[in-house]
């Protein structure tokens, strides 16, 4: 028998979109979130076509077109000489290519505009300020009062509702970290492309660059190797965290060291990814986004995974038994994100090159039509989900 309720922990992107995702069904569901109040967490998001295709049939996507951006390109520029590698073209192409936009927004404001859907759902009931850490599914049910067929973990990279779960993936450091901060588009320097995505390539880091046109500022994440300190998004970086960050981008561009040097608040975030393991228990309790694969953001598919795995998961638990459902889910999804997973990884080494990799990068990348280009990334962005 298809399911007849859903509990969801977490009301993050995976979370509310996979209480919009069963509404659509008719499913209903009730979410439980351990903050008090959704306040402007995280920074900007790129959500690509195979997201943005979700976002419009659950009806959302309506209300973010008109304040997100819609960028004419995805640029990749030396981080020294500022010289242009190569671009993807994005705006009406990705229309055209994958059937849907690509739009750069805060994260804020899309969990904003899922929240307005949630909560003028009547199939959707969200509660606030709820705890649940708890290893068993009858504790759960006691903890919330409600009995619902499933329950959906979809609290992040630091899941409690992994532990519902034998066998469940681990997080772990990656070795990475992400310094976020965003810049009035007032006071941003002239190298930052007002219209486009910008990720400026070096030795061992690279800096991802776009505005977020709702904020009217750019949102800058720095990526380059570092030592874990905190589980938190909001930390601000020591002064010791800082001279790393700066020694990593010695030798670039003296407008770029400027503008990270000034960066006094910028958040220092360890960048965690979750292990091999199971996501479901194989009767009642299933993982998504961040919770089941937290994965390296150097594909910038992190929003979108998750709000793939919400819309496909909704469409097999509403047509199929459950059990089968949940190992469909699985078996379904863990190649899309095995292969994406190799994907950040092959970008991580080859933004990050060095000497002659790095001169055989610029030149082969040279050589490639943008057109070409595009066509690498048919298999992530026209992907349809099914749902």
């Amino acid at each position: 028998m298809p399911i007849k309720s859903a509990a969801i922990i977490g009301a993050g992107i995976a979370g509310l979109t996979a209480a919009l995702a069963l509404a659509r069904r008719g499913i209903p569901s009730t979410i439980f979130e351990q903050a008090e109040a959704l306040t402007e967490v995280g920074a900007g998001l790129q959500l690509s076509p195979n997201a943005t295709h979700i976002l419009d049939a659950l009806g959302v996507l309506d209300a973010l077109v008109p304040i997100w951006l819609e960028p004419k390109e995805i640029r990749l520029v030396s981080g020294s000489s500022l010289r242009a590698i190569a671009s993807v073209p994005s705006g009406s192409f990705a229309k055209a290519r994958w059937g849907a936009p690509y739009g750069t927004v805060h994260r804020a404001t899309l969990q904003r505009v899922l929240l307005g859907a949630v909560t003028a759902n009547p199939l959707c009931t969200l509660h606030l300020g709820r705890h649940l850490d708890t290893t068993s599914r009858l504790a759960f049910d006691a903890i919330t009062g409600v009995e619902a067929d499933l329950v959906i973990g979809a609290d992040g990279v630091w899941s409690k509702a992994r532990a519902l779960v034998l066998g469940a993936p681990s997080p772990g450091f990656s070795g990475n970290i992400a310094w976020r901060f965003t810049i009035p588009e007032a006071l941003a320097p002239s190298i930052l492309d007002r219209t486009s995505v910008t990720a400026f390539l070096g030795s061992s880091a690279h800096l991802v660059c776009y505005p977020i046109r709702e904020n009217a500022a750019f949102n800058i994440v720095a990526n380059t190797s570092g030592s874990s300190a905190s589980h938190d998004w909001d930390t601000t970086g020591t002064e010791a965290q800082q001279a790393h960050l700066l020694r990593r981008f010695s030798g670039w561009n003296a407008t770029i060291r400027k503008m990270l040097e000034q960066q006094e608040q910028a958040t220092f975030w360890p960048l965690y990814e979750a292990g091999a393991g199971r996501w479901h228990n194989g009767k009642d309790v299933v993982l998504i986004g961040d919770a089941a694969h937290a994965m390296m953001p150097f594909a910038a598919q992190g929003a979108a995974m998750a709000i793939e795995d919400a819309f496909e998961l909704a469409g097999m638990v509403a047509s199929r038994p459950l059990p089968e459902a949940l190992e469909l889910f699985e078996r379904h999804r863990t190649p899309r994100i095995a292969r994406l997973r190799q994907r950040a990884a092959f970008n991580q080494f080859a933004y990050h090159a060095r000497g002659p990799v790095r001169l055989a990068r610029d030149l082969v990348l040279s050589m490639r039509p943008p057109q070409s280009l595009a066509a690498d990334l048919d298999w992530i962005y026209g992907y349809r989900a099914i749902g």
